[in-house]
């Protein structure tokens, strides 16, 4: 078994360094020039902006090589040092990252963990009941196949701007600080119902599908039928089929894992949410390329600690694979 954690950690490693390697090579591949965005803003003098630009190329390091760039990227992501955002310049893009990644984590980790629950418990209740199966079911089909930011608009129209229930934008009221208290609390919760819902929704439906067509194929497998020949009761079966059923979504939720990611940045975009999406599109917007390529960074590195967590959860609940990691030792 230590051998195969090894060998994946040695997967993940490689994986991590060819990500990080990508993350730094697309901003570079943006067109335009950070600096000349920022001082584009400023009315400068000619000879003012002349030395302006030589001072900001020497603060970013574009002055440098690009092999001496990667380099120092490099050494700086050892030390935990991003870089400076061009956006807000001259905070370290370190510190605007996490205070975003609250507001992102708290959307994501719910929706994601959430929906694979509820999804797999009703999926699995459609495959045992036809009305069920014929009548609810079929909108799993429809949140599956609908894109997260059309959803979140569909929301936001429905339940902001129809009725005026939900909050349109931010991440809580503009007319409180941040504390301590219920009212602080129930804004942010406010704030963050609609984001979560059309994330929640849309990742429900896929797993609901997913769920009810693995427990019917192993309600029919021969296991589940000589299970019955002995006389097994029929709750015992199913729970066979639901354990058996849930190996594959869990492998799916691995899988899935950058999609989920990638609908928390664009829902995050529709309502204006302070979280990571939201950085992305002031990067963009701003040719913000270390703010751009931090926030990547960080989406990778939680991506693939996900990924890993989930392989060690497989490891435990699936005694085939302890017992064929025997076999390959042995």
């Amino acid at each position: 078994m230590r051998q195969y954690f090894q060998r994946k950690l040695g997967i993940y490693v490689l994986t991590f360094f060819v990500a990080v390697t990508i993350d730094w090579m697309i901003p570079r591949f943006m067109p335009g020039d950070p600096v000349q965005t920022m001082l584009s803003r400023a009315s400068l003098r000619p000879e003012a902006a002349q030395s302006m630009q030589a001072y900001l190329n020497s603060v970013f390091g574009l002055d440098m090589p690009l092999w001496r760039q990667y380099l120092n990227f490099w050494g700086g992501l050892l030390r935990g040092d991003l870089g400076i955002s061009v956006w807000l310049f001259p905070q370290p893009v370190t510190g605007v990252i996490l205070r975003a990644v609250p507001y992102t984590l708290a959307l994501l980790v719910p929706a994601t963990l959430l929906s694979w629950w509820a999804g797999n418990k009703f999926g699995a209740l459609a495959a045992r009941r036809k009305w069920l199966d014929n009548t609810v079911l079929p909108l799993g089909y429809v949140l599956t196949a609908t894109p997260y930011m059309w959803l979140a608009i569909l929301l936001a129209w429905l339940f902001g701007s129809v009725t005026g229930w939900f909050p349109l934008s931010g991440g809580y009221s503009f007319s409180l600080a941040p504390a301590w208290s219920l009212e602080f609390a129930g804004s942010l919760f406010w704030h963050w119902f609609l984001p979560f819902l059309s994330l929640f929704l849309v990742a429900f439906g896929g797993w609901a599908i997913g769920m009810r067509n693995m427990v019917i194929y192993e309600l029919e497998a021969d296991y589940a039928h000589y299970l019955e020949s002995l006389g097994a009761p029929r709750r015992l079966v199913r729970r066979y089929a639901f354990r058996n059923a849930l190996l594959p979504q869990l492998t799916g939720l691995a899988l899935q894992l950058g999609v989920l990611v990638a609908g928390a940045l664009v829902t995050e975009i529709v309502f204006s949410y302070p979280g990571l999406g939201y950085l992305v599109l002031q990067a963009v917007n701003n040719q913000d390329f270390f703010l751009l390529q931090g926030v990547f960074l960080f989406i990778v590195i939680g991506v693939l600690a996900a990924n890993f967590l989930i392989d060690i959860v497989y490891v435990v609940i699936d005694p085939r694979t302890r017992t064929g990691m025997r076999g390959d030792t042995a």
